[in-house]
């Protein structure tokens, strides 16, 4: 029975579960849209039960389809556990791949690298910046930070940052633009937008900031989007507008006076960044090394700065 297992089926399957849609699925295993859907109706018609309930634009697993998502991925997971301690026994790769968005590692993770290669040299980190959830059966990826709600079925997943978000600008934008003394100001101002992905829950937007704060969001006098979020914080740092600040994305703008927050008003946000790898993995020394690390580094980051005086006394 087990040699007759579909496994490109399953672990097509697996993939449209994790990544809810066909088109991110095809995009992970370079194959089309097409093929992906092909290889999930065989699965069904060779377990003769209905995997995924299509509809609306929006692909959501059945009962039965949770369960066995999540089955291959905990195999899956064993897997890779496995032949990274393969790898890990012949002593020839030390080298530690890391994957996450880009964003939070131009602007969280690259600033605090060095302290990593000092610590342990005899470790080299490799770092995979990617959009897409990392697929550790293929990928050269050791461990992952990935952002959203958590819950990654077969795999080893702990808390690394939770998130916080406030509008941020720049300090020569209250110095020099017109007002911004409260939220109905940003009627005269550019809000900078980040385009999340959608990946369930409620993201970080401007709406769910004014929702959460008990504020009214005005239409501003123009909006402008961002398909990454480093060119947000970029956008904001140069004058551009005002964006909504995610913490661990500005922490260090803020520290450093580059960004500032105008308003008081902060909330929660849904997401946070979770570090995951395959279950096992942490049994090896650099990746319990880099581990270890990224938890320290999450603990050591500073409070969030007080609101502006500028925008106080403007």
């Amino acid at each position: 029975m087990i040699a007759n297992l579909p496994y490109t089926a399953l672990r097509t399957f697996e993939s449209v579960v994790r990544l809810r849609g066909f088109g991110r699925a095809a995009e992970e295993l370079g194959v089309t849209q097409s093929a992906v859907s092909q290889h999930v109706k065989s699965l069904e018609e060779w377990l003769g039960r209905r995997l995924i309930n299509r509809g609306g634009g929006r692909a959501s697993p059945t009962d039965e389809g949770i369960r066995l998502a999540a089955a291959v991925a905990q195999g899956f997971g064993q897997v890779a556990s496995l032949c990274h301690d393969l790898r890990d026994d012949t002593a020839q790769n030390l080298t530690i791949g890391l994957s996450c968005l880009p964003g939070f590692a131009y602007n969280w993770l690259f600033p605090r690298l060095i302290n990593f290669d000092q610590l342990h040299p005899e470790f080299p980190v490799s770092i995979i910046t990617s959009a897409t959830l990392t697929n550790f059966t293929d990928d050269e990826a050791d461990l992952a930070i990935r952002y959203g709600l958590g819950g990654y079925a077969g795999l080893h997943v702990e808390p690394l940052l939770a998130e916080r978000i406030f509008p941020v600008c720049a300090p020569s934008l209250l110095e020099k633009g017109p007002p911004l003394r409260d939220v109905a100001d940003l009627a005269r101002h550019t809000l900078l937008v980040d385009d999340i992905a959608d990946i369930g829950g409620s993201p970080p937007t401007w709406d769910y900031w004014a929702k959460e704060a008990g504020v009214v969001l005005p239409k501003p006098a123009r909006t402008r989007r961002f398909g990454q979020s480093n060119m947000v914080v970029q956008a904001a740092v140069r004058g551009l507008g005002v964006a909504l600040g995610r913490e661990p994305l500005v922490i260090d703008a803020l520290c450093e006076g580059t960004l500032v927050r105008p308003f008081p008003q902060m909330v929660v946000s849904q997401f946070s960044y979770w570090l995951v790898c395959p279950t096992g993995a942490l049994k090896s020394d650099r990746i319990r090394a880099i581990r270890d690390w990224l938890v320290e580094e999450a603990q050591r980051q500073p409070e969030i700065p007080a609101g502006s005086s500028v925008a106080a006394s403007g």
